[in-house]
């Protein structure tokens, strides 16, 4: 039996946030059937593994528990795993950097896909965008991160912090192409990092095995469909 079963969309989007974190511990997962993912988000709170409203969900085997939330899915990954920092500062930190990615993917799908992106409203965006980047690079380099070296916090070791701002910039400018000179302009020290974490083997395997299964989708349906739209058109 793998370590962990992830029930998530077969995209990338939040879903990759997990997997990230588990290819770089070497952990085993398996990917819930989508009937049984959409079973378990359909059925009534008490009778679900963790009452919960929408993917993705993390059952730990060997601990015989699961969970839901993006951020919280990572908090407990980081802390089993010796991801987050031992400072109290800095674990609070890393937990802010994950909530801010959260909250980009928020934005980024105008509100999980309840509207659909306009010209005119992603122009009205893109400089918040460049604000979140600015953001990350702030972070990054208060502590030490530059277009050489270093990591989020200041850490020895790429931590949560570092694999949740790769996977959100990375991933995300990988799939949607025509934002990526937008974070080399805005945040290079990130833009350096998102290309030093994805250069890691496990990292390397886990975006080939995304590329296979998911193609060139990042969030998927009409939003992304329209997001490559307004994308698409001339500055």
């Amino acid at each position: 039996m793998s370590d962990y079963t992830l029930y998530y969309w077969p995209v990338p989007f939040r879903g990759e946030f997990v997997r990230a974190v588990l290819a770089h511990v070497g952990a085993s997962w398996a990917e819930a059937d989508m009937d049984v993912m959409v079973r378990q988000m359909r059925d009534q709170p008490a009778g679900q593994l963790v009452p919960h409203m929408g993917p993705p969900v993390l059952t730990d085997h060997g601990a015989a528990i699961s969970l839901a939330q993006m951020p919280a899915i990572l908090g407990y990954l980081g802390r089993k795993h010796g991801l987050m920092p031992d400072d109290p500062e800095r674990a609070a930190l890393t937990d802010k950097i994950v909530a801010d990615a959260n909250d980009v993917l928020y934005e980024m799908t105008l509100h999980n896909g309840a509207q659909m992106w306009t010209q005119a409203a992603w122009d009205a965006y893109r400089p918040r965008l460049g604000r979140w980047m600015a953001i990350f690079e702030a972070h990054g380099r208060r502590h030490g991160l530059t277009v050489d070296s270093g990591h989020m916090l200041g850490t020895d070791a790429p931590g949560i912090a570092d694999l949740v701002t790769a996977t959100l910039w990375g991933v995300m400018t990988a799939k949607l192409p025509a934002l990526r000179p937008m974070l080399d302009t805005t945040a290079p020290a990130i833009a350096a990092l998102t290309d030093r974490i994805a250069s890691l083997p496990e990292q390397q395997a886990l975006r080939a095995r995304s590329d296979r299964d998911y193609g060139d989708a990042w969030c998927s349906g009409e939003i992304e469909a329209s997001l490559r739209a307004v994308l698409a058109s001339p500055a």
